[in-house]
C-alpha cells in the first residue's frame, strides 16, 4: 500500500513525496488510519521505524488549515527529540500554512514566547518548560484538538508524569490522544486509563527483541583493562561511525578524552552540556566531522542519528531495556550494525539479565592479539567450573574468538 491509499491529504501528501517516502513503514500503516478516523492509538515499535509520521502525518491532515491554536500539542521526554520531532513536522507540513513551534528548557524564553504570541497550530514541547509558559500566560491548551505523549517510559523514568498529567488536565475533555512507549509498566497503564479513551494499541515486534540486522558480541575482560581494549577494539574492527555509551556523566568525559588523546576525532553528549553543545556535537556527527560520539543513556533513546555502524557499551546497562535502546541507534532501517559490550565480572549480573530479557543468548569473544590478564570470567565453561562462573547463576559461557575484524583499521 502506498501513502495515497491512506486517506492523507493532498498538501501533507506533498510532503512525504518531497521527503522521498515511497511505501509507510507498518507503524505507520497501521497508524495512520486510525488516527485519521479520530481514534485514541498506544503505539509501540522498535526505534528507527518510522514513529513519528505514523502520528505527525494524520495529524497535520485533520487540522487542514492554520487556525487558532495551538490545535496539536506533542510532549517528549528531552530537548534533543523536541527539537528533532519540530523538525520532521516542519518537512511534512511544508506545502500547508501550518505554523509549528517548539518549546524546551536549556535557551531563552525570548523566542519561544514570539513565536507563541504569533500563533502556533503545533506546539512540540518538553514537560518543564511547557508549564512555564502556561504559568507565564504565554500560552493555552484550550483548543488542543490533538494530544501526543511520546516516549512515555522515558518520561516516566525522568520523573515527568506528574507534570504529564497536570497538562493533561489543562487540555479539553473532548481531544484524541495518541501515547507512544517501548514499555507499558503499570504506571503508564495508570495515566493510559486515565487519559485515553477506548484506545487501539499498535504493536510492532516485540518490545523486547532487538533489531535483527545488529550482531551482538560480549569482550569479557579484567575491570582494569577496560579501556586498553576499547582503544584496541577501535583500532581492530572497521567501522564508520560509533556511539560509546557510558554510565555517568564523568565518565563519559574521561573516555572522550582518552579517545582524543588517542587521535580519535570524538565529540561527547550528556546532561551537562549546554544546549548549543549538544546541537554541536549531534551535528558534527552526523556529517561525520566526528568518528566517535561517547554519551549517556539521554541518547540512547529518540535521537534522529543514521547510519550509525557500531555501538559500544563501554559500561554495561543496569536496566534491561536501556540495553534494547542503546543498541537501537545502530541496525536502523533494514541496515546492518554492531553492538559490542565490554563486561567485567561485576557486570555479570546485569549481562544476564539482559540475555533473559532478550530471549537471546550473546557470544563472548576474544580480541586478537590483546594482552589479557586474568579475569574469573575466562573460567565460565571449563571443566569442574560451576555453571556460569558465578554463584547462583545458571548459565554456562564460554570464550572464543573468531569475528570479522577488517585488517585495513577504521574505515572512514
Amino acid at each position: 500500500m502506498s501513502f495515497t491509499e491512506l486517506g492523507l491529504s493532498e498538501n501533507i501528501l506533498q510532503g512525504v513525496r518531497a521527503m522521498g517516502y515511497v511505501e509507510p513503514t507498518p507503524i505507520q500503516l497501521r497508524a495512520i488510519p486510525l488516527v485519521l478516523a479520530g481514534k485514541d492509538v498506544i503505539g509501540s515499535a522498535q526505534t528507527g521505524t518510522g514513529k513519528t509520521a505514523a502520528f505527525a502525518l494524520p495529524i497535520l491532515s485533520r487540522l487542514g488549515n492554520a487556525g487558532p491554536g495551538p490545535r496539536a500539542l506533542i510532549l517528549e521526554p528531552t530537548r534533543e527529540l523536541a527539537a528533532q520531532v519540530e523538525t520532521a513536522i516542519r518537512d511534512y507540513a511544508r506545502f500547508t500554512n501550518l505554523k509549528i513551534t517548539v518549546v524546551y528548557g536549556g535557551v531563552g524564553y525570548g523566542r519561544q514566547t514570539d513565536e507563541l504570541k504569533a500563533g502556533a497550530d503545533v506546539v512540540v514541547a518538553t514537560p518543564g518548560r511547557l508549564l512555564d509558559h502556561l504559568e507565564k500566560g504565554t500560552l493555552r491548551l484550550d483548543k488542543v484538538e490533538f494530544l501526543v505523549l511520546d516516549e512515555a517510559d522515558r518520561m516516566l523514568d525522568m520523573g515527568f508524569l506528574p507534570d504529564v498529567r497536570h497538562l493533561v488536565e489543562k487540555c479539553p475533555r473532548q481531544r484524541h490522544t495518541a501515547l507512544f512507549s517501548a514499555t507499558i509498566p503499570p504506571q503508564i497503564e495508570t495515566l493510559i486509563n486515565w487519559a485515553m479513551h477506548d484506545p487501539e494499541t499498535v504493536e510492532i515486534g516485540a518490545r523486547r527483541t532487538p533489531a535483527e540486522t545488529v550482531k551482538h558480541v560480549i569482550y569479557p575482560v579484567s575491570d582494569t583493562q577496560k579501556s586498553d581494549l576499547l582503544l584496541k577494539l577501535l583500532d581492530q574492527v572497521s567501522y564508520d561511525s560509533v556511539i560509546v555509551f557510558c554510565r555517568t556523566k564523568h565518565g563519559a568525559d574521561r573516555i572522550a578524552g582518552l579517545l582524543k588523546k588517542n587521535q580519535h576525532a570524538v565529540c561527547v553528549l550528556h546532561s551537562n552540556r549546554t544546549q548549543k553543545e549538544r546541537e554541536q556535537a549531534l551535528q558534527g556527527f552526523r556529517d561525520g566531522r566526528f568518528e566517535v560520539l561517547v554519551a549517556t543513556d539521554i541518547a540512547a533513546r529518540g535521537l534522529d542519528i543514521a547510519d550509525v555502524s557500531h555501538v559500544v557499551n563501554y559500561d554495561v546497562p543496569q536496566h534491561p531495556e536501556d540495553y534494547i535502546h542503546r543498541i537501537g541507534r545502530t541496525g536502523r532501517a533494514e541496515s546492518s550494525g554492531d553492538a559490542f559490550t565490554i563486561m567485567t565480572a561485576e557486570d555479570a549480573p546485569h549481562v544476564y539479565a539482559i540475555e533473559r530479557f532478550i530471549s537471546q543468548k550473546i557470544a563472548r569473544v576474544k580480541l586478537p592479539d590483546f594482552d589479557y590478564r586474568y579475569t574469573v570470567l575466562f573460567e565460565e565453561g571449563k571443566p569442574g567450573q560451576a555453571k556460569g562462573g558465578f554463584p547462583g547463576k545458571a548459565r554456562a559461557v564460554r570464550v572464543h574468538g573468531g569475528y570479522h575484524f577488517a585488517p585495513g583499521g577504521r574505515r572512514r
